[in-house]
């Protein structure tokens, strides 16, 4: 029997049996990590007197539900990137809810339009610019990467990276597949190296002189601030909001969604409340240097000090629907070779 160690890791087989359903208990399959969490639980925990059970997971969060089909013991998933989000609602694993608080504290872009997830945070995808090397202005929109001017300039992970991937998918939305193919092509040949790492190790190479600009998520700069080594390779970069030309700042989620087989289906809507609350949001945020979604709350002031911008208001489930035609012509562009 499929045993959870209240937030803290825990391993079990594929197709684990359902554990026993408590009165007053919640069961979560996490992707994030269990320091992200904690806060929230022991926060929901300590207003509720609901334990909240997190498994900690790294990969096959849809294959694990699906083995485990109606005999899952998880009520919810807690997750990050849009289509990990769409994937498990794909898959037909989870269950609309309607709730007026959640619908009040995430706002339209930010949530399924058929209530099946719901966002808690966003980061943006930004640009992180050389100060010494990269003036003021001097990138602005997505589509300057595409500039033969940043040839040899630019740094990125893997094209198929799900951050990139989704912002391709942005790309798709507001430009085509062919418009969204010739960016991509571009950004290649500005390319100083073959793309690799993740985006800190883009940070990393602004510092070391290995180009000038790089692609990432804006909550990184958080991380490396807070760790001793990496802080002087984000003290070598400034954050740039670029947009899409006439649109906004391509942002991504953590979200939450319920499950289908939910055998604590209250108690699992309660805790989505919770997280979606400005009081839960504003924690979250915080532990991870995110935005909350909920209208009013405050970034911490760290995030709040990097400046302000607008986002791209387009519906992420909308992105979601374009991450085939994105990875096809990363693909077609041998954007990694």
């Amino acid at each position: 029997m499929t045993k959870f160690l209240s937030t803290s890791i825990f391993f079990a087989a594929a197709a684990a049996v359902a554990a026993p359903v408590l009165a007053d208990e919640v069961n979560v399959y996490s992707y994030r990590q269990p320091e992200l969490i904690k806060p929230l639980t022991d926060a929901f925990t300590a207003e509720t007197g609901i334990k909240v059970n997190v498994a900690y997971l790294k990969k096959g969060m849809i294959e694990r539900l699906e083995a485990e089909g109606d005999r899952s013991p998880a009520d919810m998933v807690l997750t990050v990137d849009i289509s990990r989000l769409a994937g498990v609602v794909n898959a037909g694993l989870t269950q609309p809810v309607v709730s007026d608080s959640i619908n009040e504290n995430v706002p339209a872009q930010y949530r399924d339009p058929e209530n099946h997830w719901f966002g808690l945070t966003t980061r943006a995808r930004i640009v992180y610019a050389s100060k010494d090397r990269v003036a003021d202005g001097e990138v602005t929109t997505y589509e300057d990467l595409a500039d033969p001017k940043w040839k040899g300039r630019i740094c990125t992970r893997s094209g198929t990276n799900a951050y990139n991937v989704a912002l391709t998918s942005a790309m798709i939305e507001h430009h085509g597949e062919e418009g969204a193919k010739t960016w991509l092509e571009g950004v290649k040949a500005n390319l100083a190296r073959k793309p690799q790492g993740n985006d800190r190790a883009q940070v990393k190479a602004i510092w070391a002189g290995e180009c000038d600009i790089s692609v990432g998520n804006t909550y990184y700069m958080g991380k490396m601030l807070s760790d001793e080594e990496q802080k002087e390779w984000a003290d070598s970069v400034r954050i740039v909001f670029p947009t899409f030309e006439n649109a906004g700042t391509h942002v991504n989620v953590s979200g939450v969604a319920l499950t289908k087989a939910a055998p604590n289906k209250e108690n699992a809507i309660k805790m989505m409340e919770f997280l979606t609350s400005p009081k839960a949001q504003e924690i979250y945020a915080k532990a991870n240097f995110e935005y909350p979604v909920a209208p009013g709350t405050e970034a911490d002031a760290l995030v709040s000090g990097w400046g302000e911008f607008t986002a791209d208001d387009v519906n992420l489930m909308t992105l979601a629907g374009n991450r085939s035609q994105a990875l096809k012509i990363t693909e077609q562009v041998d954007f990694d070779g």
